[in-house]
Formats: C-alpha cells, sequence, structure tokens
C-alpha cells in the first residue's frame, strides 16, 4: 500500500441546508450507480479511498470546494441514498461521525451476517484503523468521523477524518483492503491533511528497525518522518482562483458545451436539446465517472459543475442540479433494460473534452466566467446557505443557453 496524497483541509463549521443535502444524496446514487454498472465493485472501493478522486466527488456535489465539511457531507448523503439500496448495490455504508462512528462494528456484524462474512474480521479492521490513526500516527489529530464502506464481497475502504484544534484544520485518512498486508507497515492509500512535517508515524517503513528495537525493549526514542507525497493544498479562503484549477481543462470543456455544442458530434446526438448550462455540469460529472486518476490533481474544477453552497465559486444551481441529475438516472435505468445508448452519449461528452483540450489554448479569463455564472445563477434557481440568488442590477449578462 502507498500513502497517495496529502492535502489541507480547513475546518468550517455549519451546516448543510435540506435543499441541497438532498441533491447530494440523489446524484451520489447515480454516480455510484454508473461506476457500478460500469466497473464494479472494488474500482468504486477503489476511488473512495483516492483522496483527490473524492475532493473531486465532493465538488462536483456542490459542497464548498476546500472545506472539511466536504468529507462528512459525501459520507452522510452517500450512506443515505446506498444503504437503502445495498442489496441490490451490493455496497453498505457504516459508521459516520460522532457517536454514529460507535456503531461500525454492529453495523457490520449485522451486514456480514447477511451476506456470509467475517463480522469478527471486518468488526477488528474498524477498531485496529481507529487506533493506527489515532495513536500510531501522532500528527495532532483527534479522529471525529469513521466512515467504513463494504462490499457483499468483502472488500472494504475506510475513510476517517480528525481535526486540530489549535489551527482549525482537519486531515482525512484513506484505507482500501486490496493488496493489504499489514496495520502497522504504510497501509494508508492516502492522507489528506497539512504537512506535518517531521511527527511520529509508526506505520512507515522507515520506522520498522524502530518496531524492532522496541520489542527488544531498547530505550531509544522512536522517531520517522513522512515519506515525500504529492500534495494537494486546499486554501482556507473560500474563492477560487486560477491557481486552483486547470484552465486548459476547464476552457476545453467549456468551448465543447457552449459553444462547439453536441450537434456538431455524432456520439452526442442523444443528447441534443439539453441546455449548454446543462452540458457543462454533466461533462464534469461524467469526468467524475470515466476520467482517469491524473484528471483529479485540480479538484476545484468539478466545482463548475453545481458552485458551492457558500456562493463559491458561484451559487448552487439547483435546476441545472436536478436537470443533471435525472438524466444520469434515465441512462442507468435504461442500462437495466439493456439500452446503453445514453450512457454511452454521457461517457462520450467526457473523452470528447479530453479530446479537445489537445490543441486548445487557455484564456486567463477565470474572473469573467464567475461573473457570468453569478449574473445568470438566478436564472437556474441558485441558491446558497443565506437564501435564493437575485436578478443582476443593470446588467446586461450573455446567456449561456
Amino acid at each position: 500500500m502507498k500513502r497517495s496524497g496529502i492535502a489541507n483541509l480547513p475546518l468550517h463549521h455549519g451546516y448543510v441546508p435540506v435543499w441541497l443535502a438532498e441533491r447530494m444524496a440523489k446524484l451520489g446514487l447515480v454516480i455510484t450507480e454508473h461506476i457500478l454498472q460500469d466497473f464494479g465493485k472494488e474500482e468504486y472501493l477503489k476511488r473512495l479511498s483516492d483522496p483527490f478522486w473524492f475532493q473531486s466527488l465532493g465538488c462536483v456535489m456542490g459542497m464548498d470546494w476546500h472545506s472539511s465539511g466536504i468529507t462528512t457531507s459525501v459520507l452522510g448523503a452517500l450512506k443515505k441514498a446506498v444503504n437503502p439500496l445495498s442489496k441490490e448495490l451490493g455496497i453498505y455504508i457504516c459508521g459516520g461521525k460522532g457517536r454514529h462512528s460507535k456503531n461500525t462494528p454492529q453495523e457490520l456484524y449485522l451486514y456480514s451476517d447477511k451476506h456470509g462474512l467475517d463480522g469478527a474480521g471486518l468488526a477488528r479492521v474498524s477498531k485496529l484503523v481507529a487506533k493506527v490513526d489515532n495513536s500510531a500516527i501522532q500528527d495532532g489529530y483527534q479522529l471525529y468521523l469513521h466512515t467504513f464502506i463494504v462490499s457483499d464481497e468483502g472488500g472494504w475502504t475506510v475513510v476517517q477524518q480528525g481535526m486540530k484544534d489549535a489551527d482549525a484544520t482537519a486531515r482525512r485518512y484513506h484505507w482500501y483492503s486490496d493488496g493489504f498486508t499489514s496495520f502497522t507497515e504504510q497501509p494508508h492509500s492516502g492522507i489528506c491533511g497539512v504537512n506535518q512535517g517531521k511527527i511520529i508515524d509508526m506505520t512507515a517503513l522507515e520506522a520498522k528497525p524502530t518496531k524492532t528495537a522496541i520489542l527488544n525493549l531498547c530505550t531509544e526514542k522512536p522517531t520517522a518522518v513522512l515519506a515525500e507525497l504529492s500534495t494537494l493544498s486546499m486554501p482556507n479562503r473560500h474563492y477560487v482562483t486560477a491557481n486552483d484549477i486547470n484552465l486548459k481543462r476547464l476552457g476545453a470543456m467549456l468551448w465543447l458545451t457552449h459553444e462547439k455544442r453536441p450537434a456538431d458530434f455524432d456520439e452526442l446526438l442523444l443528447l441534443q436539446g439539453m441546455g449548454a448550462r446543462t452540458l457543462q455540469s454533466l461533462a464534469l460529472v461524467s469526468e467524475v465517472i470515466y476520467g482517469t486518476p491524473t484528471r483529479f490533481d485540480d479538484p476545484a474544477r468539478f466545482s463548475f459543475a453545481h458552485g458551492g453552497k457558500d456562493g463559491h465559486p458561484f451559487p448552487v444551481p439547483t435546476k441545472v442540479y436536478d436537470e443533471t441529475i435525472d438524466i444520469l438516472h434515465k441512462a442507468v435505468q435504461q442500462s437495466k433494460l439493456g439500452l446503453n445508448d445514453k450512457k454511452q452519449a454521457i461517457q462520450a461528452l467526457s473523452n470528447l473534452a479530453f479530446r479537445a483540450e489537445e490543441d486548445f489554448i487557455a484564456k486567463d479569463n477565470l474572473d469573467e466566467l464567475l461573473e457570468r455564472e453569478r449574473g445568470n445563477a438566478w436564472r437556474y434557481g441558485g441558491k446558497t446557505v443565506l437564501g435564493d440568488s437575485m436578478p443582476p442590477v443593470n446588467k446586461q449578462l450573455r446567456l449561456f443557453d
């Protein structure tokens, strides 16, 4: 196993409004269904164990693009939507935030009894990963969230998050069962949080001699240094800047969905008649479903699907959000009947956006795009935690649709 990254997640307090929580659950479910249908349960677990993909998922679902709240809200939405269909999907989500985390062993026992899994073994895994991240890795973070995602085939992913009150930051830990050999030697698939420099990490391979020395009653103090990781740094500011996103990727997708339009592509004839703004959201959701791991190193870009509840990068366009969910849901239902045309068209949208990047020259026009999105937000049912978007005063803005 290897750690796949570190990210800075500022702690933000607040709540997820009902109008967003309900949509997050619906979108999370249809994304889950698409991945399970096209790639299977192990791939779904693998993606949840990737810190960058997980962050991108939270952004495309309309949460605050950078905050620690992505972890709790995404996992809560998935648990609410996936568990009632666990028999059909073969995926079950246990635990959660605060007191809900303590229910994890019992939930694992109940699910295991129904599917012939080793409930005692899974419960032991749950307890050990919590112990490792709270004690074996002494990085100053106290766990407050523990979520265990398990399949009916016995595969699992664990996502945990801890907070550090001293600097108001959070760290997210990812675990994945595939190829898992040890709880005490580099077990994580990824750790997200502020890089603390030198910390005590008794799970690092470099700590193996130290652990041996401890077992031999050696008095030498054990210390280790975190391995050098690719870093995803999520800033404390709310607004999005050009440095947070890949402008070439974003620009090529906008050019495809707003200017070139799908009528020019045979692959997308089934999506004709759909507004350009909905195509923009659908293209980004499609990339979350079908994109390769290298496509998620700028997760803030995915907030351009459905904005954020705090108004950054723009208010959540609820009408567009609902239409995207409806399109994805219909594609899943048709696929169950052996009709895959619409699903293939959705996948083609992501592929075409990727190909469009080859010759696309990015422009530094992010401020113009944000002004347009915010100015048009009221037309798409824009909402934030502060209320509904209102029409701009004395401004003429070009509409996407």
